[in-house]
């Protein structure tokens, strides 16, 4: 029984180990390219309690040359308005908005994205995370990815700030996609990262917007799936995003949305779990150290693809047990987040 259990792990690992070497290959990555002369582009950054990322990651969007950079303070009690103002402050195209509170049925960040993209003067219309860094040549690459397209998503390198349980899950989850299916599926199941998410203008009120997916916690996805012509991005030369900067965020964060991200369905959310387990933690728990090599190796090389740190991918057995908390809160009713309740 156990020999059976054991194989089929070594088939799931090995189906990874394709996907991963396919999108080692033919994964589309952004290159920093010079920004165009006067781009019709507007940065869009909704901020909630985000002043301590906007002193980082300000200064850099501002740099990228857009038409404007509109920073909306959603709420904030923790000065963000006060950071941007100061950061912004004599820069001919920064704006700071007051965001006003959210209608029912919506999420903060949805409406605080809708309020922005209304207030926007730019062709394109960029939104991004306020923790997200943006790297020298990131607009003009993500520019040039839109040709053609109604929209784009890229996926930043994740960085943990040196805390290590962050490390060992932050990575693990962003990273897991990148060995999960070859890059061709992933953009026909419209996988799309709310972090880094650019749309034509015409395109972003044709489709309806963030009005649109109003009540979405996994709005990137619901976004992207409206979208005809819709691109999928390694953007880890481009953008770098500390999401999380404790275990408590850890479990909060990935707890509203690792539900939604199952379809909405518990036993597909805990067949999930039991999976991951399978594969990077009971190898090396009943004596298989040959199939945990296997599962280490191949989240180890994930991380050197992706640009992240290489110590994640030796956290890897580590990393199913420690985000146990986190699906076990997505199964619970009241979720909060930023101290809203999610609808």
């Amino acid at each position: 029984m156990r020999g059976d259990f054991f194989f089929g792990v070594l088939l799931f690992l090995l189906l990874r180990w394709l996907a991963l070497l396919y999108n080692l290959l033919a994964f589309p990555r952004l290159s920093p390219k010079p920004t165009p002369p006067r781009p019709q582009a507007s940065l869009l950054v909704p901020a909630r309690n985000e002043a301590e990322n906007l002193r980082r990651t300000l200064p850099a969007l501002l740099r990228q040359g857009a038409l404007e950079v509109l920073v909306l303070d959603d709420g904030s009690e923790d000065g963000t308005a006060e950071v941007a103002a100061a950061l912004g402050g004599g820069h001919p195209g920064f704006r700071l908005l007051r965001g006003k509170p959210p209608p029912p049925g919506w999420t903060g960040k949805n409406w605080a994205c809708w309020q922005l993209a209304q207030a926007a003067r730019g062709e394109v219309l960029v939104f991004t995370d306020a923790d997200v860094l943006w790297h020298e040549g990131a607009l003009g690459g993500l520019l040039a990815a839109l040709e053609g397209r109604e929209a784009v998503s890229a996926l930043p390198r994740q960085e943990a700030g040196g805390n290590p349980l962050v490390l060992a899950t932050v990575p693990f989850v962003m990273g897991g996609l990148f060995s999960f299916l070859p890059h061709p599926w992933l953009l026909a199941l419209r996988v799309a990262n709310g972090q880094v998410l650019a749309f034509r203008r015409e395109a972003y009120f044709a489709l309806g917007g963030h009005e649109g997916v109003r009540g979405e916690v996994l709005e990137d996805v619901a976004l992207a799936l409206k979208a005809r012509h819709y691109g999928l991005f390694l953007g880890v030369e481009l953008f770098s995003a500390r999401m999380y900067r404790g275990y408590g965020e850890v479990v909060a964060g990935f707890g509203k949305n690792f539900l939604e991200i199952h379809l909405k369905n518990p036993a597909v959310l805990l067949g999930s779990w039991f999976y991951h387990l399978a594969l990077y933690t009971l190898p090396w728990a009943f004596g298989r150290p040959e199939l945990g090599l296997l599962g280490l190796l191949e989240r180890a090389l994930v991380q050197v693809a992706t640009k992240g740190e290489f110590l994640a991918g030796l956290l890897t057995p580590l990393a199913p047990l420690l985000l146990l908390p986190a699906y076990l809160r997505a199964l619970l009713p009241g979720k909060r987040w930023k101290g809203r309740a999610l609808p």
